[in-house]
């Protein structure tokens, strides 16, 4: 049996997002810890590493789309900047509001973002055009 396309996506994307997940928490609690910096720019730092294997595994595993791809990478770097933006803000209003420790903040984040950028992946950025699928 043959699974439908968006499951296989689906299931590829939860894959490629717990590698880049991981990269970005372990990144963020490292710079913390050993950089001496606060939670914002620790996420930063988290989001740095978990960025480059995101793209690259998205591309190639989870759409199956060439990564060298000027306007995909373009469309790319906008969701992962919409998906920045909530990450800082989620762990700014976490942090400073709520009195969060990182690592609580940081859990709502890896919730919030892999919906998000999956949805804005498959439609926009990674999306088949109708003269491609053809």
């Amino acid at each position: 049996m043959r699974l439908p396309p968006v499951i296989r996506e689906i299931n590829v994307f939860v894959v490629v997002g717990v590698a880049a997940t991981a990269c970005q928490y372990a990144g963020s609690l490292a710079a913390q810890h050993w950089l001496g910096v606060g939670p914002i720019l620790a996420s930063l730092a988290g989001y740095a590493l978990g960025v480059g294997v995101s793209y690259f595994g998205n591309s190639r595993f989870t759409f199956r789309r060439p990564a060298l791809h000027a306007p995909q990478f373009v469309r790319f770097a906008t969701i992962s900047l919409t998906g920045l933006a909530i990450n800082l803000g989620t762990v700014w209003v976490a942090t400073h509001t709520l009195g969060w420790p990182l690592w609580l903040a940081l859990v709502p984040v890896v919730l919030l973002v892999p919906t998000a950028t999956f949805v804005m992946s498959k439609f926009w950025a990674f999306r088949v055009h109708a003269a491609e699928a053809a």
